[in-house]
């Protein structure tokens, strides 16, 4: 039970002991009698605790551990060596990027006595934390990648980054790494350790020369020198399917490694030559698409082990909600487990997550399908991913959360395309680490006691509303917002179980919102009186509402003056009993109009004091956005509200907010046309070329959501990191670009209309109006894909 900032992990053993759990490490002491079949082993410090077990486990084995280290590259590295290497050695590797404090010892846990390499991450964020690391991997071979300026704030330079990061190789006897990230090569020589130095410089240990750029791959030429032990080869040529420098880093470590680790290289030249050549891209996302007959795919199929799985299924089970779950899984190849023990496990796992149905793939899985067939309400099996495309039909497959988890050899990116929904190549990407991420930062300003009500109003301010919610639930945010019963209604369908206020409740809706627990604000006393009435007439008591007091917003609310006749009513009445009261802020990001604010403020501290008074209990009272979040910490109280902030826009305008992109929006290049010197570009021919000039037509158009105020030359968008200005008017489904000055555009090239490397404030900027609106215009015909690192 780990304890945090905000949550504390002992407030969840209820939970995991009414869900099967039975031993427990601790730092609180518990009420025993409350779980009587329960270990309950009471430590100082639960995380030290976590390392402490996870270290003694690394030591009863005796097998090289490879510790892996730097600012970036440290997951592609690891991945590549483990394509490099699996059919030749048994390898037990960090899950995705479990690097951290918590991370490391939960990969370490991994080992099995099956297994004869060990490759672990460790990542840092401030001085001190590498020791601990390094006592829990104990790695016997470090590599160092690129020392570069993530993290950069928790260090006073890259100096001392450097010196804390190698703390990792106290005990290692070999560490290999680029020459240029050991400035002078001073301070990984007074580790003890024997050094092997890459780079491109004549006095390298391993040189990489002759790099020879084709399109989408590049060849090269490795050089060892000789060392004490005769070199295995002096020169050795390859290539990998990848030209941008970072790759070429990456592998070069990995090529230095396995010379120095495998004995019999000579041998296998070829074949390592070969599988560097395969070298696929290390996908570290699993995607979240809308598939056929109101499906969801989750796509996490670029590798399959057994650590990978279990985190795929609890991402299904996050996302899922309320759907039945299908899981399309592939034979599980170089696990070495015996089959029989390992597919036993899986199909443990698969039960434990309440999996409805499994497809299985591959003929380990077939020829195993009684274990599944005992744990699982339905099975099938099928040889090979041909004969599933053959014999699937689509509408065995309707209002389902799929999982697709397959190993690359089996080709499952041909079942995620049959099952997704057919849609043009506009899509609106969804990063869910970012919403997280910029949950964190926010509550990191507050106290641990406010509570934060996430809006996930107008389909998530156009990212989706169920989607969205399901993360916010799991990292158990207090409150859900939405403007109107029918968005509530889709989130409990979905499986969201979190309170949610409806701001705008109608009459007609009033069924819906008892129906699927919701809690209406009232403003009006029209509002008051129908509500009351049905809450009458249906029998319901204590109903919980929220109520909104006006303070200078004039759009809705109580005012002041009404507060003594509102107490009279909700104290002769017992259909409602009152959750929250707030009100709106007009201006909380705009620096003059603080004195406004303010007056904001004791409006609605009068008024929620003198309604508290009156009806003698308390409530919830809200009143700062993202903006006042930020800029007035006095606003905080009992919850907040976050909105534009959590989808990654800083309202505040402060710039004390390390908020993430979550939304970017992308099309492609339908057509590319050469014009002439005054030829026209569009309908009514707004543009004409005063130069001979390179058109690219992209697939996205009002119709999409791209404001028509763009045209003719206002907004831009990004090809091939470049900027280019929109020609002529912005048609229903199309919109022209020039792209005369960025070289080598191609049809079916990425376009990014707006994210990171265009921020939607900018395009705002350029439209004339605010990011609320172009988030919320995307049209709902464009394919949201969500996708968690």
């Amino acid at each position: 039970a780990l304890k945090g900032a905000r949550r504390n992990g002992h407030l969840f053993i209820p939970e995991l002991y009414r869900k099967g759990v039975r031993n427990f490490v601790v730092m609180e002491a518990q009420q025993v009698d409350d779980f009587p079949d329960a270990n309950f082993l009471q430590v100082a410090d639960s995380l030290q605790a976590l390392q402490q077990l996870a270290a003694h486990h690394r030591a009863r084995f005796n097998i090289p551990i490879i510790g892996i280290t730097g600012s970036n590259g440290k997951t592609i590295i690891k991945e590549w060596l483990y394509q490099l290497l699996k059919d030749d050695v048994r390898i037990v590797r960090s899950p995705k990027s479990f690097n951290s404090q918590i991370g490391v010892p939960l990969s370490v846990w991994l080992l099995q006595d099956n297994h004869e390499l060990g490759i672990f991450e460790a990542g840092i964020s401030m001085p001190g934390e590498m020791e601990k690391l390094e006592r829990i991997i104990q790695p016997t071979i470090g590599i160092l990648s690129n020392i570069g300026d993530t993290h950069n704030e928790g260090f006073r330079d890259n100096n001392e980054k450097l010196e804390e990061k190698i703390k990792l190789f106290a005990g290692a006897n070999l560490v290999i790494c680029h020459s240029k990230d050991d400035p002078g090569k001073k301070l990984l020589k007074n580790s003890g350790a024997r050094i092997v130095y890459c780079g491109n410089q004549p006095e390298d240990d391993i040189r990489i020369h002759s790099l020879n750029f084709n399109r989408s791959s590049v060849s090269f030429s490795v050089t060892g020198r000789k060392k004490e032990r005769d070199s295995h080869f002096s020169e050795f040529k390859c290539s990998i399917p990848f030209t941008d420098e970072a790759s070429i880093e990456n592998a070069l470590l990995c090529i230095a490694f396995i010379w120095e680790y495998l004995p019999d290289f000579k041998s296998k030249e070829e074949i390592i030559r070969q599988r560097l050549l395969q070298l696929e891209p290390v996908e570290m996302r699993m995607e979240l698409k809308k598939g056929i007959n109101n499906c969801y795919i989750i796509n996490d199929s670029y590798s399959n082990d057994l650590s990978s799985l279990g985190i795929a299924l609890d991402y299904l089970k996050q996302q899922g909600g309320n759907y039945s779950s299908t899981v399309i899984l592939s034979d599980i190849p170089q696990s070495g487990i015996e089959p029989g023990i390992l597919y036993r496990q899986v199909a443990s796992e698969l039960k434990a997550r309440n999996v409805q149905r499994l497809i299985g793939i591959g003929p380990q899985l077939s020829s195993h399908f009684l274990l599944f067939k005992e744990a699982l309400p339905e099975v099938s099996f099928f040889l090979s991913t041909d004969n599933f495309l053959d014999e699937a039909i689509s509408h065995q497959f309707r209002e389902n959360f799929i999982l697709l988890k397959g190993a690359r050899s089996f080709a499952f990116e041909r079942i995620s395309k049959w099952l997704e929904q057919k849609v043009h190549q506009t899509v609106l990407e969804i990063n869910l680490n970012a919403i997280v991420h910029n949950l964190k930062e926010y509550q990191r300003i507050l106290k641990p006691n406010t509570k934060v009500m996430a809006m996930v109003k107008a389909f998530a301010y156009g990212s989706g509303g169920a989607e969205i919610a399901g993360v916010l639930q799991y990292h158990k945010v207090d409150y859900l917002g939405v403007a109107y019963a029918d968005e509530g209604v889709d989130l409990r369908k979905s499986g969201i179980s979190l309170p949610v206020m409806v701001m705008n409740p109608e009459e007609n809706s009033y069924d819906l919102i008892v129906e699927h627990n919701l809690e209406p604000e009232i403003y009006s006393f029209e509002g008051l009186l129908t509500l009351d009435a049905f809450l009458r007439d249906e029998g319901i008591q204590f109903y919980p509402v929220h109520i909104e007091i006006e303070t200078g917003m004039n759009r809705l609310g109580f005012t002041l003056n009404d507060i003594p006749r509102l107490a009279d009513f909700l104290r002769s009445s017992s259909s409602f009993r009152i959750q929250s009261v707030f009100t709106h802020l007009a201006a909380s990001e705009d620096v003059a109009e603080d004195v406004f604010t303010l007056g904001q403020y004791k409006q609605f501290i009068e008024a929620s004091d003198q309604l508290q008074s009156l009806i003698g209990y308390s409530f919830i009272r809200h009143i700062a956005n993202s903006a006042a979040v930020m800029r007035h910490s006095f606003l905080h109280m009992d919850m907040v509200r976050l909105g534009i902030g959590l989808y990654g826009v800083d309202s505040s305008g402060s710039g004390n907010l390390s908020l993430q992109t979550v939304a970017t929006l992308k099309s492609t290049v339908a057509q590319i046309k050469h014009l002439k010197a005054g030829e026209s570009v569009g309908y009514n021919r707004k543009a004409v070329m005063n130069q001979d000039a390179i058109i690219a037509t992209i697939r996205l158009g009002y119709a999409d959501g791209y404001s028509r105020r763009l045209g003719n030359g206002r907004g831009k968008v990004v090809v091939r990191q470049q900027e280019a200005p929109v020609v002529g008017t912005v048609c229903m489904d199309m919109t022209m670009i020039d792209i005369t000055h960025i070289p080598g555009v191609e049809e079916g090239d990425e376009v990014i209309v707006f994210g990171e490397q265009l921020p939607v404030q900018q395009v705002a900027e350029w439209a004339g109006t605010i990011p609320y609106e172009i988030m919320t215009g995307v049209s709902q015909r464009v394919k949201r894909v969500y996708y968690e690192e």
